[in-house]
């Protein structure tokens, strides 16, 4: 059978006997309903465990409407003109509401980024900023110590609106919900006490209950307070396939099951080898970007088993705190004990690299020099074809193997783990 990834804007194939293929995991077909725009309006007009939006609101009131950065493939673009006029309607003057861009720990926009980002009906008729880090407010401490320092004019505004997409997080369970207010408009430092817990095993991609980064983000969030949010599910080209309004809790527990409809694949067992790509361009720019598969992919090796990470990485590692943990640590081992005593944004990945590593051998097929991918504990090679060989003769003719093509969307769950 043959298999093929997309890597960079190129694609690559290798051929794998059906004997040893467990399966070949893609989104399952999406259930017959409205799409992109009509799903979005339906969303807003039919709210789940809150009141209408116009009901919530009220003229003269300063409305904070928190949206994602440009990492992230929310179309707020897109949204904002339905939303707008949802406020308008109930009387909300322009000059009261304020776009604000939750960049957690991401650098900001220049305004050209901003401007696309809102879409320009929303830059010209509101006020647009990025997250100010330099004037933030402590709400309070949750009950596992993260402090919660967020941004002014979100605590000082008299409605929280929070706009995001919903997608499997490794360490969170799931992106969006209350993650628009910690770490969206966050301090580093509670970015960094909520993101220290990501190295306990109850943080995985897919979990809300008994996560402690999730239930943590949580409670920051209600201390804040959020009335309502708009969250979207994409598909693979990043067209909004669903969309899910209201409450922050209930309407994000329903995009998160639709998530889980779409992406979760059950499987009966762990394979010797496993076969992912992040999806190809942009989203393989960089290994910082390309370890979401590889924490997908994680859930789906058997210890001692081989995942090939297949990713461009045509901009080497992509985050300087990640680079520096990569290449100065004297071993894998060495990362997670470092992220126990001294968590650094940037270093977590390189920490969750490390947990994987702990399990499974890693491939990395990219164009990345050799001698740099072994520098950070890493097998390099140039193509899928030599990668598998080189699996299959650590693991076995008789090795099976599971493909991800799309492996930063995709989460395998064996069933025992339910």
């Amino acid at each position: 059978m043959k298999l093929e990834f997309a890597i960079g804007t190129e694609t690559q194939t290798v051929t794998v006997e059906e004997k040893n293929i467990l399966g070949v995991l893609e989104p399952n077909e999406a259930p017959k309903g409205l799409r992109g725009l009509e799903a979005v309006l339906y969303a807003i007009k039919h709210p789940i465990g809150s009141p209408h939006l116009g009901e919530l609101v009220h003229p003269g009131e300063k409305i904070a409407i928190v949206t994602s950065d440009i990492t992230r493939p929310m179309p707020t673009w897109a949204v904002m003109p339905i939303l707008l006029d949802e406020l308008y309607g109930a009387g909300i003057s322009k000059e009261d509401i304020t776009l604000i861009f939750a960049l957690g720990n991401h650098r900001r926009h220049t305004p050209e980024e901003q401007k696309k980002l809102a879409g320009e009906r929303a830059y010209r008729e509101i006020q647009c900023m990025d997250l100010d880090v330099t004037d933030c407010v402590r709400v309070g401490t949750t009950s596992r110590g993260t402090p919660v320092e967020i941004d002014r004019r979100v605590v000082s505004a008299d409605r929280r609106i929070c706009l995001g997409n919903i997608e499997y997080h490794y360490f969170a369970g799931y992106s969006g919900g209350a993650k628009a207010i910690m770490p969206g408009v966050s301090t580093r430092n509670a970015i960094q006490a909520n993101h220290s817990r990501m190295i306990r095993p109850e943080a995985c991609a897919g979990r809300i209950a008994g996560n402690p980064v999730r239930e943590d983000i949580e409670e920051a969030a209600a201390m804040v307070g959020v009335d309502f949010i708009l969250n979207v599910v994409l598909n693979p080209q990043k067209q909004i396939l669903y969309a899910v309004a209201g409450d922050v809790t209930l309407a994000h527990r329903a995009g998160c099951n639709y998530l889980d409809h779409l992406y979760r694949k059950e499987l009966d067992c762990q394979a010797d080898i496993v076969i992912a790509s992040q999806g190809g361009a942009p989203k393989d720019l960089n290994l910082y970007q390309t370890q979401k598969a590889l924490d997908n992919a994680a859930h789906a090796v058997r210890n001692g088993g081989v995942v090939i990470l297949i990713g461009c990485c045509k901009e080497g590692l992509g985050e300087k705190t990640f680079e520096e943990w990569m290449t100065t640590s004297p071993s894998p081992e060495f990362m997670i004990r470092r992220i126990e005593r001294d968590f650094q944004l940037g270093g977590h990945k390189a920490a969750a690299i490390a947990m994987v590593l702990r399990r499974a051998d890693v491939y990395l097929v990219s164009s990345l020099p050799a001698d740099f991918v072994k520098r950070i504990f890493l097998t390099p090679f140039s193509t899928v074809e030599e990668a598998y060989e080189a699996a299959r003769k650590k693991c076995g003719e008789n090795a099976t193997v599971l493909a991800m093509p799309f492996g930063g969307s995709t989460l395998p769950k064996i069933k025992t783990e339910r």
